[in-house]
């Protein structure tokens, strides 16, 4: 199955970028069907990572020894996470000799960590995600739930191995190896804690408790998944000072709704219940950050709550849409009680609930839309511009 992805990197004459992402979102991939003729250098070839680690001058010296190959398309430079030093030399063949770069990661944390050369504004950045809807042919709602948007686990026929190689590879590679944390096996229990926090707002003592850690290091470990693309904190909306609404604990949601799934050992027969409830809201939330991205429109994304019990899933670009998400195929009046007394006291140009009926309509000041037409009109530009 062939995959076209939306990511579009179009960069003038010796200008640079940074592309980030989890891994085997399909970077390395994209970049060398988009830049055929880039001359490439992948840090995960041990060989080239040992030469380039112990002299990150032999950069320079390479490419200025092949300098018209190196001029036809940016240079690519994949995982460069792993080697910090080597941005002062691109910094320098960028000012000096005008080469352009890609430079490919799935983190800047051991960049800041290694005082690694940022490059100061020198350089775009974009962003590769997990598959999105345009993207997938014929998307299968429950596929998406248990394999995930990773490209390689929505193919696989029973991805259940890959995406429990995938958590581990991560513990072991990202985390581990290049000396984010010190003590994994704290961190290990971090992580399950993590999984059963998804989607919830977080409160940090608890999860301390359970990981038999202090609350200081929980901070730091949700930062540390954060920071390595692997999770997101959605924060609440504050646009007015109301003593019933919560304004302090964010929500937490881990950036591949099959990650979570395994993580927490979720598996879902059919679309009904809880369990798949919870897992098409975090589908719909990881459409809406790739939409954010990829859209240029980079706007908010918050959730409301009160104190009591009224929620909100999405708010998006600071009140302009209110988004709450249901698994149910036949919406009630109790359902869209929460939009209502959102859109009652902000006036929202568009309060949806997404869900599985199978026409849209309208109730009250709640636009009720399968999620299907909610998809096509979101990536189509009619919910936000």
């Amino acid at each position: 199955m062939e995959i076209r992805r939306i990511l579009d990197i179009k960069l003038p004459a010796q200008k640079s970028a940074f592309l980030w992402g989890p891994r085997k979102t399909g970077k390395t991939t994209y970049l060398r069907s988009a830049f055929p003729r880039s001359m490439v250098f992948d840090f995960l070839e041990t060989d080239l990572f040992f030469e380039f680690s112990k002299s990150p001058s032999r950069l320079r010296e390479v490419l200025l020894a092949r300098e018209a190959e190196a001029r036809r398309s940016p240079v690519i430079l994949d995982e460069v996470q792993k080697i910090p030093p080597i941005l002062d030399e691109v910094q320098w063949l960028m000012e000096n000799k005008k080469f352009g770069f890609i430079l490919c990661g799935s983190s800047a944390r051991k960049l800041k960590r290694g005082r690694g050369n940022l490059l100061g504004g020198r350089a775009w950045r974009f962003e590769m995600f997990p598959l999105v809807s345009p993207e997938i042919k014929d998307i299968s709602l429950l596929r998406i739930l248990n394999h995930g948007a990773i490209p390689s686990h929505y193919l696989e026929d029973d991805p259940e191995k890959s995406l429990k190689a995938y958590i581990q590879d991560y513990l072991k590679e990202e985390v581990f190896e290049e000396g984010l944390v010190r003590n994994l096996p704290a961190f290990s229990r971090f992580f399950d804690a993590a999984g059963y926090s998804h989607g919830e707002m977080v409160n940090y003592s608890n999860v301390a408790r359970d990981c038999g850690i202090d609350a200081k290091t929980v901070r730091e470990y949700f930062q540390i998944l954060v920071d390595t693309l692997l999770g997101t904190m959605i924060e609440p909306f504050r646009k007015k000072q109301n003593r019933q609404v919560i304004t302090k604990a964010p929500k937490f949601y881990l950036f591949d709704v099959g990650v979570a799934g395994i993580l927490i050992k979720r598996r879902i027969a059919e679309e009904r219940g809880a369990e798949f409830g919870r897992a098409f809201e975090h589908f719909v939330l990881a459409e809406l950050l790739a939409h954010r991205f990829y859209s240029g429109l980079d706007y908010e994304i918050n959730f409301w709550r009160t104190k009591t019990g009224l929620e909100v899933d999405f708010i998006l670009g600071r009140g302009e849409a209110a988004i709450e998400v249901k698994g149910t195929n036949s919406v009630s009046t109790r359902d869209t009680k929460s939009l209502r007394e959102f859109a009652d006291e902000f006036s929202p140009k568009h309060a949806l609930l997404v869900c599985q009926e199978k026409h849209e309509r309208v109730s009250a000041n709640v636009h009720i839309m399968p999620w299907k037409i909610f998809l096509e009109k979101l990536w189509g530009g009619k919910i936000l511009k």
